[in-house]
């Protein structure tokens, strides 16, 4: 919001300047985030708490610097003239809860035209535009002193009276903004005798609004429940001053003072006489409970560089009215202002201290501690996967806990956790797996020119167990794009499977195990043939592959899309593999290489489990070197090139023992299904 500097200094001398000013004020909390226009025309771009409806207006902030600087606040006193009788206008209030106090003031003879010079510039100033003066005179004042108020045209109310009521089921207002708008029992409305003229707290009436034509005025200020201005602001979709201030909580004890104010704008801008006193009609009161502050609590909390005299001046420049405790020098009862209903504890006032006497006269100090960092038991395993995935090259990414109906059905079978209040029916229920989210954020790259992505994401899944909830651990990667950098001494590759189940097993590594397996049996989510399951020590930690183009589809995705799952939670019952070295060795190692022809049902690890559990010590790695398909080799089938290599660490190998292991190792290839081709 935009505040005027010299609108501020209406009510408080300063001798520093406006950039001053915004510095002292943004050290206090009082958030100056810009500042634009020169002289008489600069004004601040403000951003105030939503705790702090007090300072959203100029005298609030005022109010603060008069604390800043120790320096007197000047009180707002409308001058109105002297007037006897009774106004003769009944104030019904049915609905005390929503409404406690309503006040208003008759006005007669007014003459309604274009406001004074000066009001118009400053509500210029504010980006507020000029209607005429008696509507200006409610917006100036509100944003002189923070109360929102509302004028009538006094002629078009019927009845005679105000009364302040819920609104009955098909009751119809047609608003300032020139909605009509249907009500329910649920709405708060200002009500003539006959007809609602006004949603409480957010919106006037467009029938009773002033015009040209208005002669008698009825000056409204009342204090309206933030609940119930809260809710009816959004069940209308509406935003408003007034509401903005209303729902965080208005003063209680400003109506009359506001409802003089406007009066007297109107008054001194347009003519007129005002008839009778104020209407102040209090349902029941908002009181404030009184808070105790002791300067032992003050002292252990800010220390000793905060003494009471300092205290007393700070609080009592913000409106608060200590009271010392009998008998106990150091003790004070201190009595809330009813614009701060954020101050309900001891520790808001201390914090009104420290912010007051600035934050940054308080010594560096580290609080006293006396235990030990305690580490969580899988720190060092969830340090570890995240450190080998960024030197995989992924980048971590977050994404949203809730995903749809469609995407639990799609991506799991567990059941689900419904929201009771959900964002959107695309985020209806708590996730129960990652995969959705990341499909979500490789298209959303995509779909802005970036086509080589690699993502992680590290968080929970969720699925219902009876009555209860059960969160589970997932990482989940997805990849997509080029495999390498292209350059003169590269040429490009594009991702596949087997990249990404390199990436999978370098994962896996880092963790002991008696051994690794993979196997085909994906979810259908994947594409068949291009994806994997990972089984350690007969459990399965993971799953990836290339996602099926069906799935990808949803997406709009262009390109091939991969993914892999690890489940965390199976994952870490193995503990992190121990780094241990041993010499190269001293002897060298042998090779051989063993060409077969196996069917296409045959797959590697089948053969591999068959090789290694032959349990030749000195067999160190037994991997593919060459595939071939077509040609003289029989459809349905395929050549595959093996390298065993041989080493031992105290020997040289010799060459009966090499023969004697490759007959065995040919043995076992051609139980598999294996058929020997001649050299």
């Amino acid at each position: 919001m935009k505040l005027s500097p010299q609108w501020i200094r209406d009510f408080v001398e300063l001798r520093v300047d406006d950039r001053q000013l915004a510095e002292d004020l943004t050290a206090a909390g009082i958030a100056v985030e810009g500042i634009s226009g020169q002289g008489a025309n600069l004004v601040y771009e403000m951003e105030i708490g939503t705790n702090r409806p007090d300072a959203m207006n100029h005298y609030g902030v005022a109010r603060e610097a008069s604390a800043i600087y120790d320096v007197p606040l000047k009180p707002i006193e409308p001058k109105l003239p002297k007037v006897e009788g009774d106004a003769n206008f009944a104030i019904e209030i049915e609905d005390i809860d929503g409404c406690p106090r309503f006040t208003a003031r008759v006005i007669r003879n007014v003459s309604i035209k274009p406001s004074p010079a000066r009001v118009v510039q400053r509500l210029a100033l504010l980006d507020q535009r000029p209607i005429n003066n008696a509507v200006d005179a409610t917006n100036y004042t509100l944003w002189e002193m923070g109360k929102p108020t509302h004028v009538f045209d006094l002629d078009l109310l019927e009845g005679g009276k105000i009364v302040v009521r819920r609104a009955r089921d098909g009751e119809k207002l047609k608003t300032l903004d020139g909605v009509e708008r249907k009500l329910t029992a649920e709405d708060l409305v200002v009500a003539d005798g006959v007809k609602p003229v006004g949603l409480a707290g957010t919106m006037g009436g467009y029938d009773t609004m002033i015009t040209e034509k208005t002669r008698n005025i009825l000056v409204e200020s009342a204090w309206w429940d933030p609940v119930t201005v809260r809710k009816m602001a959004r069940r209308h979709g509406l935003h408003t001053d007034a509401s903005h201030r209303f729902e965080r909580g208005a003063d209680f004890e400003s109506t009359v003072l506001s409802c003089d104010r406007v009066s007297e704008l109107i008054l001194q801008s347009g003519g007129g006489q005002l008839v009778g006193g104020p209407i102040d009609v209090v349902a029941r009161h908002i009181d404030q409970a009184p808070v105790a502050l002791r300067m032992s609590e003050v002292h252990r909390i800010l220390g000793e560089g905060v003494d009471a005299n300092q205290v007393v001046r700070i609080l009592k420049r913000l409106g608060f009215d200590l009271v010392p405790e009998p008998g106990e020098e150091f003790e004070f009862t201190v009595r809330i202002p009813s614009w701060r209903l954020d101050v309900e504890r001891e520790i808001d006032l201390i914090e009104e201290i420290a912010r007051l006497h600035g934050y940054d006269k308080f010594a560096n100090t580290l609080p006293a501690y006396s235990g030990a960092v305690v580490e969580l038991p899988e720190a060092a395993k969830d340090s570890k996967l995240r450190s080998s995935l960024l030197a995989l090259g992924y980048n971590e990414a977050v994404s949203l806990t809730f995903i749809s109906h469609q995407d639990a059905e799609q991506f799991s079978a567990v059941p689900v956790i419904e929201l009771e209040n959900p964002l959107s029916e695309e985020a209806s229920v708590m996730r129960t797996s990652l995969v959705p989210g990341m499909l979500n954020m490789l298209a959303y790259n995509l779909n802005r020119g970036n086509d080589d992505v690699r993502l992680f994401e590290a968080g929970s899944v969720f699925q219902a167990d009876g009555p209860n909830a059960l969160e589970l651990k997932r990482v989940c990667l997805g990849a997509t794009g080029s495999a390498v950098e292209p350059g003169v001494h590269q040429p490009p590759r594009t991702l596949s499977v087997f990249d990404l189940k390199g990436d999978v097993e370098a994962l896996l590594h880092s963790f002991q195990c008696k051994s690794v397996s993979y196997d085909a049996q994906t979810v259908d989510y994947y594409h068949p043939g291009r994806s994997a399951r990972a089984v350690m020590d007969g459990e399965m930690v993971a799953q990836f592959g290339q996602i099926h183009p069906d799935t990808a589809a949803r997406w709009k995705v262009k390109q091939d899309v991969f993914i892999a799952e690890l489940y965390v939670d199976r994952l870490y019952k193995h503990g992190l593999r121990k780094v241990w070295y041993e010499a190269l060795p001293r002897y060298p190692a042998v090779e051989r290489d063993f060409s077969f022809i196996f069917a296409d049902s045959v797959v590697f690890e089948g053969i591999r489990k068959s090789v290694m559990g032959l349990g030749i010590a000195e067999l160190r790695r037994f991997v593919p070197a060459e595939i071939f398909r077509g040609g003289s080799i029989p459809a349905g089938k395929y050549s595959l090139l093996l390298r065993a290599t041989f080493q031992s660490q105290e020997r040289t190998l010799r060459e009966d023992e090499i023969a004697r292991w490759s007959a065995q190792i040919i043995k076992t290839l051609e139980g598999v299904g294996g058929t020997l081709r001649a050299s």
